[in-house]
């Protein structure tokens, strides 16, 4: 099998260029500079020992300082990917009484596909259909798969008014991280230091963000920070994220900051929390209400 996945990117080079300012992410903002990007992460050669401590450290300054960035050429063949898309579209775009036969918002099927999932719990409704899988095959073994997570498909067709709404409201993904395939098709924003930041598609790269989940286990040391889709005259636009909250094993167990990662003077910042009942609250409230990790701060 060919592997088509080597995407040419000198981040060396642009953060020099970006240090040598001396201003900040403000400074390029306040020259007017906005095609700032979020770190894009290079994987191939991950198993030589001396890149693989190269890797590590750019994921941990990501992480740290973005909760948002980027990986190419981690071996995924480009069809691969290009097939994934072309299956959300052709899902969306076929006929209607099909998708009526799997249209539904019981959090509990194994496919669901419906139009915002916090219709009912939110202030204003999102440009955007969703199909959501919780297994990977027709006959999964739930021994071998993690039950906790989940594969959606979002469609976000042409907008003829996008001024009046968004593709989805700003929020924090509530697990532990996000996998995210995309379409060429921008509107991705990542808020950085106070400013909207685009996450701009590169064909073959996968978007890795950081969730609550792993921001409070961590102490805050890594960020899970806000993000959106903006709507679109062009369209549609086509994401799959893959949401990673852990294995159906630890449904009923405490979850809590490290405590390697707390001392006296970094104490503990969220109490304990159980991830069934986390998950649970997720699902039953919407975008914009208070914010999830709110709920475990002390």
């Amino acid at each position: 099998m060919e592997f088509e996945t080597s995407v040419d990117y000198n981040r060396t080079k642009e953060l020099k260029n970006l240090d040598d300012t001396k201003a900040g992410v403000k400074g390029l903002v306040d020259a007017g500079i906005t095609n700032i990007e979020v770190p894009t992460i290079d994987l191939s050669n991950i198993q030589d020992g001396s890149r693989r401590k190269e890797i590590v450290d750019e994921v941990r300054i990501a992480t740290e300082e973005w909760g948002f960035f980027k990986v190419i050429n981690y071996g995924i063949p480009l069809s691969v990917l290009d097939e994934m898309i072309d299956g959300v579209r052709m899902f969306n775009e076929q006929d209607l009484e099909f998708k009526k036969e799997v249209y539904n918002r019981d959090a509990a099927k194994e496919v669901r596909f419906n139009s915002n999932f916090d219709l009912y719990t939110s202030q204003t409704a999102d440009w955007r259909d969703t199909l959501s899988l919780s297994f990977l095959d027709s006959d999964p073994d739930p021994n071998e798969m993690p039950a906790v997570g989940s594969i959606v498909c979002h469609y976000y067709p042409a907008c003829p008014r996008p001024e009046l709404t968004l593709g989805v409201r700003k929020h924090a993904d509530p697990g532990i991280l996000t996998l995210l395939l995309q379409n060429e098709i921008s509107g991705l924003q990542v808020l950085h230091e106070g400013q909207w930041f685009d996450v701009h598609p590169i064909r073959g790269g996968l978007v890795v963000n950081i969730g609550d989940l792993l921001k409070i286990i961590s102490n805050d040391k890594l960020k899970s920070v806000k993000h959106r889709v903006t709507a679109n005259h062009v369209g549609p636009r086509i994401s799959v994220p893959c949401f990673v909250s852990g294995h159906a094993s630890l449904l009923d167990k405490p979850f809590s900051p490290i405590k390697e990662l707390t001392s006296e003077a970094n104490p503990p910042r969220y109490k304990e929390l159980v991830l069934r009942e986390h998950i649970a609250r997720f699902l039953s409230s919407s975008l914009d209400k208070k914010p999830l990790i709110d709920y475990y701060k002390l």
